[in-house]
């Protein structure tokens, strides 16, 4: 049996934030540079968007050095502003898309398939997200945002990751991008994988297939349907 290695990206395609995102990494930005306090902090397009993308953005913006020790204490600061909004807070913010929790127990209870993650989040951003509305545990590794700023380099880190942490081998051909943006659209292209597209996180459907998904569905709350059509394009 050839197994199948489905991607999902996680903002607008598995949650939805509410927004607790954009706050966390602007706060997370200021606490990490207190010198750039005062000034206006730009607006942000996060729609399939990397960490490290944005992280170069606003260091350009506010003239911070581009330099590892930089990126980390952002990530670092980000994340710990994240956390305390998301893990160490009564009030959860945002909820899980329709259909999702079902949908990924399908998957996960199929032998045929294995899941992993392909997002712009970093990797302890894109946990502390997960964990926070309880579908951490289907997930064990992926593609990430702090892996590389450019998204389109993300899907082969996932492939290598896959067979570092599972020890088993996925091929291109073999895999799926589940994503809600033209983005995510282009990534999976970029190193030959197949990629459902869903409208979920504010894409109109003329624009996601104007970028010729192989599939299309306009959610996935119904995940009988969301599974047939994964099935479908294997």
């Amino acid at each position: 049996m050839v197994r199948r290695l489905i991607l999902f990206d996680i903002d607008g395609t598995l949650v939805d934030t509410m927004g607790a995102g954009l706050v966390s990494l602007r706060n997370g930005f200021f606490e990490a540079f207190p010198e750039c306090r005062g000034r206006e902090f730009p607006p942000l397009d996060l729609g399939g968007a990397t960490d490290s993308g944005v992280a170069r953005f606003l260091f350009d913006h506010f003239e911070v050095e581009h330099s590892t020790e930089t990126r980390e204490r952002f990530f670092r600061a980000y994340a710990d502003d994240l956390s305390s909004r998301f893990l160490k807070s009564d009030e959860i913010k945002g909820h899980v898309l329709p259909g999702v929790t079902s949908l990924l127990e399908g998957l996960s209870r199929n032998e045929r398939y294995e899941i992993a993650l392909l997002t712009g989040n970093t990797m302890r951003g894109a946990f502390i997200k997960l964990e926070r509305y309880g579908i951490d545990y289907h997930f064990k590794t992926g593609g990430f945002g702090d892996d590389h700023a450019d998204r389109n380099r993300l899907g082969s880190v996932a492939l290598a990751r896959m067979a570092e942490v599972h020890g088993e081998v996925f091929a291109p051909e073999n895999t799926l991008v589940v994503g809600d943006t033209v983005k995510d659209i282009d990534c999976a292209r970029a190193f030959g994988a197949k990629v459902l597209a869903v409208s979920t996180g504010g894409v109109s459907r003329e624009v996601l297939e104007g970028a010729t998904p192989d599939a299309f569905l306009t959610d996935l709350s119904n995940s009988e349907e969301s599974l047939a059509r994964i099935e479908m394009l294997f």
